[in-house]
Order: structure tokens, then sequence, then C-alpha cells
């Protein structure tokens, strides 16, 4: 099996944290579309739906893709104790403190902004546990997927289901794992995954789709990760390849968004909309690790700093936003403006919440999936100098 030498492959820490900030873009202009959401602007444009398409097509993709390596270099570092430890405590622990914390405020903004609910937040606690809630309006109140935090479930699931097979990859599967990796780096055939990913999304259509994708298909995002991570020459392919994958990306995007914003074009798009996004969601891929590899492989104080971060600032930002967002929507104020309060007021809050109170102290740490702060070590007193004897 072919892998990096280096230590820590930061292009991936890079992404992560690109990857993490779209999100919170991506939820903040979700008050303006013209789907159903938890709380909505009476301002609602199809705009907003145009530029979420753009983002979906790719973003939790590539948050799935970046796990799948992170899987990779995880399972090097010791045995499946230690492994399934830290992925609990970094995945689950902080899903179980969403679900019983703060989606439930969540559900209560929704409940009284669709008029579903009137009364105050605790009074509404006692109904939280009333169903199962689903979507936006469907279901009942209790948030079992943690709402935002589906992803963390899922993505615990499916390291459950893959770990016989990765770790048979890394033990003796190695020589398949590296046939798959060199047929990958072939020129041009990691395009070609277009064509499982589009297969499976036909085949498992009408389950829930959180991000813009079927939920299962994100399986295959999280196990091409891993392979891209464990191969030295599919990572070199990826890396000469990066502008085509690019152009290629732009080239189907614009296509599909046209066909999306054309009311004369919307039941081709209809038709054509899972083919489409197969594609360019592979183009997108590739060019984001192409050009991370490129030119995102270096470390930074800043990265250090928003690498820790970025898991606390994923599982508050939704909150933070509906929170915001309620009261932001009900100001007589144009759309634009009200997203320029919503989004640098949400970001503010968060770091402070993150800076002040979840990075200071170790139980909040604990619960938000990061490892504990090391006590600094008392700096022991200065003995007296001594010459000839005697005491300086």
């Amino acid at each position: 099996m072919e892998t990096k030498s280096i230590s820590r492959i930061y292009y991936y820490d890079w992404l992560r944290v690109i990857a993490i900030l779209t999100v919170f873009i991506f939820h903040s202009t979700r008050f303006f579309d013209l789907g159903n959401w938890h709380i909505k602007s009476p301002l609602t444009y199809f705009g907003a739906n145009v530029f979420q398409e753009f983002l979906m097509t790719w973003m939790m993709p590539l948050i799935f893709l970046i796990s799948g390596a992170s899987v990779f270099f995880a399972m090097r570092k010791g045995g499946a104790a230690r492994f399934f430890k830290d992925k609990f405590l970094r995945l689950v622990v902080p899903l179980l403190v969403g679900i019983f914390t703060h989606a439930s405020l969540q559900v209560y903004l929704e409940r009284i902004s669709h008029h579903q609910f009137s009364g105050s937040y605790f009074q509404f606690l006692p109904h939280y546990f009333d169903g199962i809630y689903l979507d936006p309006g469907v279901g009942g109140n209790f948030a079992i997927f943690g709402m935002h935090l589906w992803y963390l479930f899922f993505l615990f699931v499916y390291i459950l289901m893959f770990y016989p097979l990765f770790r048979w990859f890394k033990a003796g599967g190695q020589r398949l794992l590296n046939g798959l990796g060199n047929l990958l780096a072939v020129p041009g055939v990691a395009y070609l995954l277009f064509l499982p990913t589009f297969f499976f999304f036909d085949w498992v259509e009408g389950v829930p789709s959180p991000g813009g994708w079927p939920m299962p298909v994100y399986m295959i995002f999280l196990f091409i990760g891993f392979v891209v991570a464990s191969h030295e020459r599919l990572q070199k392919s990826i890396l000469r390849m990066r502008w085509v994958s690019l152009a290629g990306a732009l080239l189907v995007l614009a296509v599909h968004l046209t066909l999306m914003s054309r009311p004369a074009t919307w039941a081709l798009f209809d038709e054509i909309n899972s083919p489409l996004a197969s594609i360019i969601v592979w183009f997108a891929l590739l060019a984001f690790l192409g050009f991370g590899m490129k030119y995102l492989n270096f470390s930074t104080p800043f990265l250090s700093y928003a690498n820790e971060a970025v898991l606390p600032f994923y599982i508050l930002h939704q909150t933070v936003l509906l929170v915001i967002g309620y009261f932001v929507v009900q100001l007589a104020i144009p759309a634009a403006q009200m997203w320029l309060l919503i989004a640098p007021a949400s970001f503010a809050v968060i770091m402070l919440l993150y800076e002040y109170l979840v990075r200071s102290y170790n139980p909040l740490r604990f619960l938000f999936g990061m490892k504990a702060q090391a006590k600094a070590l008392p700096v022991p007193a200065k003995e007296p100098a001594l010459a000839g004897g005697k005491i300086q």
C-alpha cells in the first residue's frame, strides 16, 4: 500500500475548515429560499435555491470524503478499542448532548414560528418527547438525529459498517486496495466514479436527502476518501488532473444551474438532475483535492486554531443561526440586510461561545468532542545562584 511519508497532510484540514464554513453559509441562506425550513423570512427568492443547489452539489460529499481520509489516518494510530473510543467521544458524545439540549431549542423555535405552539421554551420542553421529528413540518418533536447533527450520527454508523473492510484492507487486503488505487490513478478513470454514484442515487431515490444527497450515497464518498488517502500514486494523478477537474466541474455545473434557473427547462432539470449532479460532484471533489494538494499543504497558527474549532463550530452553528434569525426575520428590512445581520452576528456569537466557554473548560471540551487541554505544569522556582560559596 502506498502512503505519504509526512506525519500530517494539511490540505485535508484546510478543506475541512472551508467545507464547514460553507455549511454555515448554506444554512444562513435557508431563511430566504422557497423551500420549507425551521424559520422563514417573509421575503423569499428563487435565487437562494439556485445558490444552494450549487453548494449542495459538493458540500456534504466533500465533508464525507475528508471523513474517509480521516478514518484512514486514525486507523494507523492503534487497535480497534482505541479507534472506536476516539470516534465515540468525538461523534456520539456531542450528538447525544445536542439531542438532549440545544436541538430542543431549534424545534421550539420552529414550532412557534410556524404557529404550532404558543408558550415559553420551558413550557415546550415536556412536549419535546412527543413523537419523532423527521423534517420541518413533518413528524413529532423529538430530534432523534440532533437536527443538523445527523452528519455525526450517520458518519459513526458508516464507520461501524466499513470498519471490518477497512481493517482488512490494511492487513490482508492491501493488494486489492492498492489495485483499486492504481485503477483510479489511470488518467480520467476517477471521473467514472459518477457511474456508481448515479446508479446508487437512482436506486435509493425517495430516502431522506439531508445536504442534497440521499443518505446512503454518502457511503461512496466516505469509501473513496479512504482509498485516496491510502494511495500516493492516485493522489499524484489527482494533482496532475486538477485543471481538467475544475474545468469539467464549472462546465457541467453551468449547464446544471442554467436548466434549474429557467422555468422552461424545469421539467428537463428534474429528469436529468441526478446524473448531472453525479458528474459534477466528482469533477468538483477531485478539483478540491487537486488544488488542495497544490496550494494548501502547509500549516499556520490560524489553521491549528480553526481545525480544533471546526467541530464545536459545526455543532453550534445552526442553533445560533435560528435564535438570531428568529428575531431578525421579523424586522421590516430588505432580505439582503437581514442576511447581513444574521450571518455576521451568528458567526461572532458562535466564536465567542467557542472561545470563552467551550475551548476554555475541559468538561465542555469533552461534551463538544474535543480532547482535554493539558494542565500547565507549575514553573519551578529559580534556585539562587552561588558564587564563591556565597549567595548572590
